[in-house]
């Protein structure tokens, strides 16, 4: 009996040792999808901010729905974004 204990508390032991969960690193900054601009477009998304829309927009959507040249300056010059490129 006092074997079986033995066992049954080292076995208690082995268990409570294993792997531990892990825990939120508050400092770690790169996080997916945390990249977020000034304007709160997420560019790994692809999202670019759009000054005559007032909104983050997928240049290649908004292209196809406006019918123009799918290119960053076109982009820009479409929504009024000074000095972007």
């Amino acid at each position: 009996m006092k074997t079986l204990f033995i066992i049954l508390a080292c076995i208690t032991i082995v268990i409570g040792c294993g792997e531990s969960k892990p825990t939120a690193d508050k400092t770690n900054t790169n996080v997916v999808g945390g990249d977020l601009d000034k304007h709160g477009c997420k560019a790994s998304a692809g999202y670019k901010w759009c000054t005559k829309t007032q909104q983050c927009e997928r240049p290649w959507e908004l292209a196809k729905t406006e019918q123009f040249e799918n290119d960053s300056h076109t982009f820009n010059a479409f929504c009024g974004n000074q000095g972007v490129e």
